[in-house]
């Protein structure tokens, strides 16, 4: 009904020739009102950033110390923290958490470019800024950043909130991530999947090697002469680990569920958890360095807690308390289906299994590299190897024939001949109709894991007879022959 100009260069040091690229009202106060202004038209590119406390009758500059030539696009404040603001310029997307005294370049991956709009998704707290020419960023759950102050920054770590996180099973598109319908349809990845945890560290953990490294950079531009540290010292550098942080996932009843390393350097960092525990597999010491690791099963619904530690030169120190999420079930199918802690249930039942067999088939692959080495240190003695030898042979056939209850016949596999049903068919089974979808086994996948079960504990007792009865009197035989040391034996 009412409408008072107001010309732009009313503003303090705002040239007449300003265009208003945004203004928005705050969101807490009805007197409260911001504006940008650029004036690039005219060769000029320096930010133009105004706030009024009294509907524009008078105005202040919150500019603080964004770079001059930094042309500005776009303003929106934060909904819960009224301190809290993103600005959009023409190089990327600036933050403060002092209502404009300060001001922070988001990073993380943004392109500098042009930021022409930005947008708050209020339920997922999610920034949302469309580039000019690279397409749409969004910075998920930006909520942590509330919880931003000088005197935070200064503390050695923080760990922030943690928003819920969905319990459901991810679906795999036909033709991988982003499937086969050609490059016309595009695709984005979608935020990381499970609980999403947010922390800062506010110092620089540095190794022995990077101090000194660092005072003799020092050294070197003061034209000073470089020390030799000494053997002993570059012996401690290299034996020295790099620091680590450990975030400590444990359920309602404070058991530690799973162990997350994440990034130790200073600044911002999020590390996902998917919702799985550690995997009960065996571990093999010849595979250490294997990119992909074994996980467990998926956690049921309900409240957890994370934690913050640090892990230097072995001595673990805590960095934060607890801190409770939630693990909430997205939807119940359409279907009826067992409960969340029945199918989790099923789920550790099939894992521990699969962590038994896994010990089983190391031990039989052991075993039969131990025979190998038996048969190769026979041939290096001076007695006849007529009696041993048989009593070596006979092992591996027995451990052969065993290979085939676990594995199925060797010829028949080669060609793709069908062999009667293996305790790892009985396993696939179950896994195949229960692992991509949260409704629970049915009476087959039930059934295939304990015959799978009863299997193994019978392969499991024949190779134990194998490994401790059959095994070591032969070992005793070679050794009283002179036979050269094989690994497992106690040193010569």
């Amino acid at each position: 009904q009412n409408w008072r100009k107001i010309m732009v260069d009313d503003l303090p040091k705002v040239p007449e020739t300003a265009f208003v690229n945004d203004i928005k009202a705050d969101l807490f106060d009805a007197n409260t009102v911001y504006v940008v202004l650029d004036n690039h038209k005219y060769g000029d590119f320096d930010p133009y950033l105004y706030k009024s406390t009294d509907k524009g009758k008078s105005w202040k500059s919150i500019k603080g110390n964004l770079p001059e030539r930094t042309q500005l696009w776009r303003i929106v404040q934060d909904h819960v923290n009224k301190d809290l603001m993103f600005l959009a310029s023409e190089f990327g997307i600036y933050f403060t958490v002092s209502g404009g005294e300060k001001w922070t370049m988001l990073k993380g991956g943004l392109p500098t470019i042009s930021f022409r709009d930005l947008a708050i998704q209020r339920r997922e707290n999610d920034l949302v800024g469309a580039s000019f020419g690279r397409s749409f960023y969004i910075l998920d759950d930006y909520s942590a950043l509330r919880e931003v102050s000088e005197e935070q920054l200064k503390e050695e770590a923080t760990l922030f909130p943690t928003r819920k996180a969905w319990w459901y099973k991810e679906r795999s598109s036909i033709g991988g991530k982003k499937g086969s319908m050609g490059a016309q349809l595009f695709t984005a990845p979608n935020p990381p999947f499970g609980a999403v945890f947010t922390y800062y560290i506010g110092k620089e953990y540095k190794t022995l090697a990077q101090i000194r490294k660092e005072k003799e950079k020092n050294l070197t531009k003061e034209g000073g002469n470089i020390p030799f540290p000494g053997w002993d010292a570059l012996d401690k550098e290299k034996l020295q680990e790099k620091p680590t942080i450990i975030l400590t996932v444990k359920d309602a009843d404070g058991k530690v569920i799973r162990k997350i390393e994440g990034p130790a350097n200073k600044g911002f960092h999020r590390v996902s958890w998917n919702l799985k525990t550690a995997s009960q597999r065996a571990i093999n010491p010849d595979n250490t360095n294997s990119k992909w690791q074994p996980e467990g099963y998926m956690v049921t619904p309900g409240k957890y807690t994370v934690s913050l530690s640090k892990q230097i030169d072995g001595v673990v120190t805590n960095l934060s308390e607890p801190m409770e999420f939630e693990v909430v079930q997205m939807r119940k199918g359409a279907l009826e289906s067992a409960s969340p802690d029945d199918v989790v249930a099923f789920w550790k039942r099939l894992e521990e299994l699969q962590g038994k067999l896994s010990a089983v088939n190391l031990a039989l692959n052991n075993t039969s590299k131990k025979l190998d080495a038996m048969e190769r240190a026979l041939s290096r003695t001076d007695i006849d190897p007529t009696v041993l030898n048989s009593k070596i042979h006979d092992l591996k056939m027995e451990l052969a024939k065993l290979k085939i209850e676990f594995f199925g016949s060797p010829s028949k596999n080669k060609i793709g001949e069908k062999n009667n049903p293996t305790i790892y068919d009985r396993i696939s089974t179950a896994r195949t109709g229960t692992n991509n979808s949260t409704y629970g086994p049915t009476p087959t996948h039930r059934r295939s894991v304990e015959i799978a079960e009863k299997t193994f504990e019978e392969l499991k007792t024949q190779l134990t007879k194998i490994i401790d009865n059959k095994i070591p009197p032969v070992e005793q035989e070679l050794q009283k022959a002179g036979a050269p040391w094989i690994p497992g034996q106690n040193l010569p």
